[in-house]
């Protein structure tokens, strides 16, 4: 149930940045880093809370070249384990169950809401590494 999230844009751009990461220090990596400890820290806060085990196992991962992120329960044992979580996320429909009705369950969503707090922000920081990732390369050459 991770957040999987990427820079998209251009083929040759992404190229260009994995070309870049190998040559010189690339600063996409720490600023996306930066980004997923900010979506990850508004998770933790938004995700409804029982007992809290499913937010404490909110994890982030980033790529080495910095490209690409996940956000959220990540690993196969945690998404089993923490699998009513996309109820939460999503809601559920009512049913009955021989004679008793099971009511429906409302949507408490956490994961997307938390990319849009921060959307702003996580723009600005990836933007700024870059142009200074650029600008870095054209002074190289």
């Amino acid at each position: 149930m991770a957040r999987r999230s990427s820079v998209q844009g251009d083929i040759k751009l992404r190229s260009l940045l994995r070309r870049i990461g190998n040559e010189i220090e690339s600063d996409l990596r720490p600023a996306m880093v930066q980004a997923a400890d900010l979506v990850l820290q508004t998770q933790t806060f938004l995700i409804p809370r029982d007992t809290g085990d499913a937010a404490e196992t909110l994890t982030s991962f980033v790529s080495k070249s910095g490209l690409d992120a996940e956000i959220g329960l990540r690993g196969k044992k945690n998404n089993t384990r923490y699998f009513y979580t996309k109820f939460l996320e999503y809601g559920t429909k009512g049913y009955a169950r021989g004679e008793t009705q099971i009511p429906a369950r409302p949507a408490h969503p956490w994961l997307r809401p938390s990319y849009d707090l921060n959307r702003e922000q996580i723009i600005l920081l990836i933007s700024r590494a870059i142009d200074s990732t650029l600008r870095k390369a054209a002074e190289a050459k």
